[in-house]
């Protein structure tokens, strides 16, 4: 329970009494994907309530709201910082030197308008079907567990320690078994195009970052998330998934 309880501390804003560090988080890691599971049941449960007495475009940025309010808008962070450092950096010592600025700049705030854009018309899209539920669960879900084996694959990218150095073999094995599961009780196909389109942006883009810096950085971890979300709910809508 307690290993449990540190991966919700470190993902969401839901106040855990106990404290923890570094290396317990790490530890904790093969909860993330059955946290993010949880935050898009709560997500699924706001569409089962909203929709039909809410226009579906106002349900969708409810969504896109719930979920920042639930995590900080810790992955949106990630992503500003990531399309700052990568878009203004020339060299590798630029682009961490950039995302270490808490600031955001224009490529930052595009990346926001676009991750944000999208996610709520993918929602607002899915909603129109029987296939939303999965889609709202699983994409979280999926969205998480591509931090572990982003992690556990590839080198940190700086001199200083992140909870990314500290996850292990033990926590993505774990990690996995969970996404696995969630991606197989549904049974449906929809639901393995949406886990093969965050395989594909985590070896896609975990392969760029090992050319641009080295590695990974918590950064670029969380701007993962946010890319993946949002081609778990492509893959679901370009599969059939507003339909069916």
């Amino acid at each position: 329970m307690k290993s449990f309880l540190a991966a919700v501390a470190f993902l969401t804003r839901v106040p855990v009494p106990l404290p923890f560090g570094r290396e317990e988080v790490g530890r904790a890691a093969g909860w993330f994907p059955l946290v993010g599971g949880l935050l898009g049941a709560v997500n699924a449960a706001l569409a089962a309530l909203l929709n039909g007495r809410l226009p579906s475009s106002v349900v969708a940025f409810l969504l896109v709201a719930a979920e920042l309010l639930l995590t900080g808008a810790l992955h949106c962070d990630g992503l500003a910082d990531t399309a700052d450092g990568f878009g203004g950096g020339h060299t590798r010592e630029d682009v961490l030197r950039i995302m270490r600025d808490h600031a955001i700049g224009s490529y930052g705030g595009a990346a926001l308008v676009l991750a944000i854009g999208l996610q709520a018309a993918a929602y607002q899209a899915l909603l129109a079907g029987r296939s939303a539920a999965v889609a709202l669960v699983l994409a979280p879900c999926l969205g998480r567990w591509t931090i572990l084996p982003q992690s556990f694959f590839l080198p940190y990218a700086r001199e200083s320690a992140g909870v990314a150095q500290a996850i292990g073999r033990q926590s993505f094995l774990l990690g996995t078994v969970w996404a696995a599961a969630l991606v197989l009780a549904p049974r449906s196909s929809r639901a393995g195009w949406g886990a093969a389109a965050a395989v594909a942006v985590t070896l896609l883009f975990g392969t760029y970052c090992r050319r641009r810096i080295g590695g990974v950085t918590g950064d670029t971890l969380g701007a993962n998330v946010q890319i993946s979300e949002i081609a778990v709910l492509l893959a679901f809508l370009w599969s059939g998934g507003s339909h069916a």
